[in-house]
């Protein structure tokens, strides 16, 4: 299969839930063509008022010429929606034999040029092909949340996914924009929740054996370790923190204590105790702010983040 090369104009939205919406934004504020379909019942205004939640958001950003949340066209029924798309973003429920089902329809319905798209967050492309007859066309393009403010997207192929695909998968979501990064394995989870998990993981053993609460074990990520995360990964952090000898250093002289600290990690288990301290602490935490207002708050820092990072580069 050879994807064709002209620009992506079209694109069409498989699940109007978070996710999906959060795509729709997304490709709406680069003056993209997007329609969108899903079939529980008042999918349509859901989608329409978070658009008009997040749109601001989108122009903060930055909006590409012809964006507009008018160009959002719904409909409840798959082949009407996907009808002359060129790029697919599928956001249904996380279970395989619904996305191997959907890519199977999507499949046989779109031309083999199109390309085809899961959100997926931890499900391997390899196992959601099989029914396809073009299975080539077939990518994980998973972002994170959320879609329309985060720029990172994983994108990795199955056994079966043609490098042309990939490829055109890269260029697209960078187009937009995006900061996508190529997995060259398929694993569960991919990589970016994997590394989330790993950290969550040992955050949940420290509550558990009473090392600190919720609060203070999320403001050691926030206020310590996260604020260089946010301008470079972990490898690169480390490199500097070997002086002027960098990662030949650190890997000489201090990545001893970092092995002594991985043999004393915890494996948790999340029993009804560890999880009723965690909710707990999480909601004193949030003490009193609605999901709304915790989003909003983190929109907020985030754009400016990302317009400081925008200006240095």
């Amino acid at each position: 299969m050879t994807p064709a090369a002209s620009p992506i104009r079209r694109v069409a939205v498989v699940g109007a839930g978070l996710i999906g919406s959060g795509w729709a934004a997304q490709f709406l504020a680069q003056g993209l063509e997007v329609s969108a379909t899903d079939p529980a019942p008042g999918a349509e205004a859901k989608m329409r008022a978070t658009l008009a939640r997040i749109w601001p958001v989108m122009e903060q950003l930055g909006l590409k010429p012809g964006a507009s949340p008018d160009r959002l066209h719904f409909s409840a029924d798959l082949a009407s929606a996907v009808a002359g798309a060129e790029f697919v973003q599928e956001n249904g429920p996380e279970r395989l034999e619904f996305k191997r089902q959907i890519f199977a329809a999507l499949d046989a319905l779109l031309p083999p040029e199109a390309i085809l798209a899961s959100s997926t967050s931890g499900i391997m492309m390899s196992a959601i092909q099989t029914a396809c007859r073009h299975p080539g066309r077939c990518v994980v393009g998973h972002p994170f949340n959320p879609p329309y403010l985060i720029p990172l997207v994983e994108v990795v192929g199955g056994a079966q996914t043609s490098e042309a695909a990939i490829d055109r998968a890269m260029a697209f979501y960078a187009g937009l924009g995006k900061v996508p990064i190529r997995l060259h394995r398929e694993v569960k989870g991919h990589a970016a929740n994997r590394l989330q998990a790993a950290l969550w993981r040992e955050a949940v053993h420290l509550v558990a054996e009473g090392v600190a609460s919720v609060a203070d074990i999320d403001a050691a990520v926030a206020w310590g370790p996260g604020l260089r995360w946010g301008v470079m990964g972990p490898h690169l952090v480390l490199h500097l923190a070997g002086g002027q000898g960098g990662m030949r250093h650190f890997m000489d002289h201090l990545s001893g204590p970092f092995s002594d600290w991985w043999a004393d990690m915890g494996k948790p288990t999340l029993t009804p105790e560890v999880k009723a301290a965690i909710v707990q602490g999480v909601e004193a935490e949030a003490g009193g702010r609605t999901i709304d207002q915790l989003e909003a708050e983190r929109d907020a820092v985030i754009t400016q983040l990302l317009a400081l990072r925008r200006s240095r580069s």
